[in-house]
């Protein structure tokens, strides 16, 4: 930028905020907002538009996020405040729950997250008057078990915690902290136990009704008070009574003992919640199996009169593969992850679960699917350690706030609390699966993939493949009737000497679906690395790596990797790439199928007319050139009217606000492999096989075989994406016989599955049986009869054959002797005179 530029732009703004002062354009109150003269968004600040008092009203915060369960001190950046006794900070979460927020000597604000029962962007409010709040900013909430174990009171030695109680399992618990998560010398340990209750409410005729359920969440009692913050405490339980030994299921916190204990909202780290077995009375000690399955037939018994949730739930995919590669349904389950040691501690026998992204519509309700090591489902029919749905989904669901959609804690109480009555604490598991079955995959639909690479290459859902160099903003999915739009930036390739190629590469991806936040991923300077911005504002994943959002879930484990949940299924996976491309995958649930459009063509399996253009004529693939091609993408730019994209920098003002499709570029349609090319043998090497072409045009157009290899492993990735996603036959489960064994848990299709009968059974039935192409089994059903009633079965069967045999030779010969007969009575009547 030059200087003069740079001074100009300088001069505008302080003419902006100079304006703005005198027209009294204030982000008081209306941050997000954009005025006649200055404006209220992020985007203003590298624009220099903001009105005067943004950075005051408009507040950013540090940390940015925290769990949940409230107690994480944050500092409030760009704005000052006076430490008086007329001034006391208060700060204000969604509009209803206030804590006290203080200062420093230094004039720096600091508020205390709250309990919020929900996780995601919290908007919040700060005052010093305790009337006026004239300052807003977001908060991140965070599913409890989704917070760094930096960040959390961690239970040394969990088994012990787990089973405390139980035969075997005694003696002192540890725990430990960050102290400085908790800023002062002394603590107090508290436990706090969390339920979920009916509440009544009287109606107009005076008769009771019932209400919500209500979510409680308790102090119960102190550990200990006044400990040295040293990080560490530990102690030897003791069984508690009545009311205490009623909480089954809480967390430990450890906050500041300037508090008075149990006070609510200030400043503390706590514990995951966990099952309070340490904490039991003294019946569980005596007999912590015959308590255990008290509470199991009790669960049993309420279960019965609950609505059943299973209708609703979606079914697993039947592989491991098919698991991992639907990134839009279904996301690793943290508590068994097959990249970080797949501990799976209710899951024993698996190495890898996913739950489903989305709860069910109408009860909350959520899908867990567990994998071996052969990528077959693990299912509790034949395992303890088998994928179980959950009446409350873990990750909740909104609106959350309310039983049985609130993160974590509904989950613990109908899910895993249970588990612990009838399977971990007592031998009951068949009474636990009775409720809680693994779903198969036979109505699992695999999504439709597609894909944009390098520079830039297309491959549409139906997999037809193609290049499109044009230099704007388009259409790559639209879908009116589902309210989908996905659109793509591309800019020109610089290489490495600075000049300019005749190609593009995609820079950026927006996306929203129907009233969802608005999601842009965008390559900076620093190549691979991507940076998303949510409603036009840019998001740090510093801190988290997963958010919830408005209608959409991210994800982003590293800077070069960004996942993009929508709650209808559709999944986009962006990826930084070598030379500064963006990689794209959209996957589509099959329900998408003849609503799309764009440069991703129709997705109807009929890869003639992905060329549909925005004009609904149709280029047929076979006799379209590349300047035909060229054209067809070029209608499908976008308008300002509907452009999702950010325009934060005069570059991206001048380039793409004003002209969403420069009709001045020409890109090079093809390239020419000249033998006296030094690049070209290398390249030879270098590109073969599937996306050879793609390889061999990156690389002549680049000048770079870093490049062209990073477009041909993009392309092989998205190859083995459709691999694993390719639909699979899945037959159903099969039990093992009474009083007999069976070899073979899997149940796709080729899959063969054995029985055998133990000693003094006979077997009767199939002793093999082989999942058709046509999903069913062959062969019948098995059974395991005593050898005596065997005997009597086939002698019966014998028998009844016998009877049969000798019917039908005496059918047969009475039915021969009235046919001689009848022969013999027409031969007489034709030698009789007429």
């Amino acid at each position: 930028m030059s200087t003069m530029w740079r001074d100009s732009i300088l001069l505008s703004g302080l003419i902006l905020l100079y304006i703005s002062d005198i027209n009294g354009q204030s982000c008081n109150g209306r941050c997000g907002e954009t005025f006649e003269m200055c404006s209220c968004r992020a985007a203003c600040e590298s624009l220099l538009s903001c009105c005067g008092d943004y950075r005051e009203s408009c507040i950013q915060i540090s940390p940015y996020s925290g769990t949940m369960m409230g107690g994480t001190v944050f500092s409030i950046l760009n704005a000052s405040f006076y430490s008086s006794k007329q001034e006391q900070l208060t700060c204000r979460f969604r509009g209803e729950i206030e804590t006290v927020g203080f200062t420093d000597g230094e004039g720096q604000g600091y508020c205390v997250s709250p309990l919020l029962f929900q996780s995601g962007w919290v908007p919040f409010e700060v005052s010093t008057d305790g009337q006026t709040y004239n300052r807003s900013g977001e908060f991140l909430s965070v599913h409890p078990s989704k917070m760094d174990a930096a960040f959390k009171v961690t239970l040394v030695n969990s088994t012990q915690w787990q089973y405390y109680g139980t035969p075997n399992a005694t003696g002192t618990l540890r725990m430990t902290w960050n102290p400085s998560l908790v800023g002062a010398e002394t603590v107090n340990i508290e436990l706090w136990g969390y339920n979920e209750v009916n509440t009544t409410t009287t109606v107009a005729t005076g008769e009771e009704a019932s209400a919500p359920l209500r979510a409680e969440w308790t102090y119960l009692y102190s550990l200990d008070r006044g400990v040295v913050n040293s990080g560490s405490f530990s102690f030897t339980p003791k069984p508690s009574q009545k009311p205490y030994s009623d909480w089954e299921m809480g967390s430990v916190r450890v906050s500041s003992s300037n508090y008075s204990e149990g006070a609510r909202n200030v400043q503390a780290v706590w514990s995951g919640a966990h099952a309070l077995a340490w904490h039991l009375e003294e019946t569980f000690r005596q007999d912590s199996a015959g308590w255990a399955l008290d509470r199991c037939l009790s669960w049993d018994a309420q279960e019965k009169n609950l609505p059943n949730f299973l209708e609703e739930i979606v079914d697993c995919p039947c592989t491991l593969a098919q698991a991992r590669a639907d990134t839009g349904r279904f996301h690793t389950d943290y508590g068994c992850d097959i990249e970080k040691g797949s501990v799976c501690t209710y899951h024993p026998g698996a190495v890898h679960c996913v739950r489903a992204i989305q709860a069910s519509p109408k009860f909350g309700a959520g899908q867990q699917c567990c994998y071996d090591h052969t990528g077959a489902q693990v299912l509790t029919g034949d395992s303890i350690g088998g994928s179980t749905p959950d009446r409350a989904h873990d990750w909740g669901s909104p609106p959350y706030g309310s039983p049985p959609r609130i993160p974590g804690l509904s989950h613990w109480k109908y899910d895993v609390l249970t588990f612990y009555y009838c399977c971990l604490w007592s031998d009951n598991c068949h009474i636990y699966f009775r409720h809680r079955p693994s779903s198969g995959c036979g109505a699992y639909n695999p999504p439709r993939a597609g894909a944009v690479l390098g520079d830039p290459h297309f491959v549409t859902f139906d997999g037809l493949s193609y290049t499109f160099n044009g230099k704007g903003e388009y259409y790559l999915v639209q879908s009116p009737e589902r309210g989908l739009i996905v659109q793509g930036r591309t800019e020109q390739v610089m290489l490495e000497n600075g000049t300019l190629a005749k190609a593009t590469r995609l820079s950026a991806v927006a996306m929203r679906e129907n009233t969802s936040d608005v999601i842009e991923v965008r390559q900076v300077q620093q190549q691979g690395h991507l940076e998303v911005l949510r409603n036009q504002q840019v998001l740090s994943f510093t801190e988290q790596t997963w958010m919830d959002l408005h209608g959409v879930f991210l994800y982003s484990p590293t800077t070069q990797n960004v996942t993009v949940m929508f709650s209808s299924g559709v999944g986009v996976e962006v990826r930084g790439r070598e030379g500064g491309a963006i990689a794209l995958t959209v996957l589509l649930p099959s329900d998408y199928a003849n609503l799309t459009q764009g440069l991703l063509g129709q997705m109807n399996s009929d890869p003639s007319d992905d060329l549909l253009t925005s004009m609904d004529e149709v280029v047929s693939p076979d006799k379209a050139s590349p300047e035909d091609i060229f054209n067809f993408g070029a209608g499908w730019k976008t308008s300002n009217e509907t452009s999702l994209f950010t325009y934060d920098s005069k570059h991206l003002l001048d380039t793409y606000y004003y002209v969403k499709h420069d009709p001045g570029f020409v890109p090079a349609f093809s390239v020419v492999e000249d033998p006296r090319d030094p690049l070209v043998l290398d390249m030879l090497n270098m590109c073969f096989g599937e996306g050879a072409l793609f390889c061999k045009y990156d690389t002549l157009i680049t000048r770079s075989l870093a490049v062209g290899n990073s477009t041909l492993m993009s392309f092989q990735s998205h190859e083995a994406l459709l691999h694993d996603l390719l639909p699979v036959v899945s037959c159903d489960w099969l039990a093992t016989p009474r009083n007999g064994e069976k070899e073979g848990t899997r149940y796709l299709e080729g899959a063969i599955v054995s029985f055998s009968c133990k000693s003094g059974y006979g077997l009767f039935g199939s002793t093999e049986r082989t999942c058709l192409p046509s999903g069913e089994w062959s062969g019948d059903e098995t059974y395991c009869l005593s050898e005596n009633l065997l005997g009597l079965v086939l002698g019966t069967v014998f028998s009844i054959a016998t009877l049969i045999t000798m019917w039908v030779m005496i059918s047969l010969h009475y039915r021969k002797q009235n046919r001689t007969r009848q022969n013999r009575m027409e031969a007489k009547n034709q030698v009789s005179p007429q």
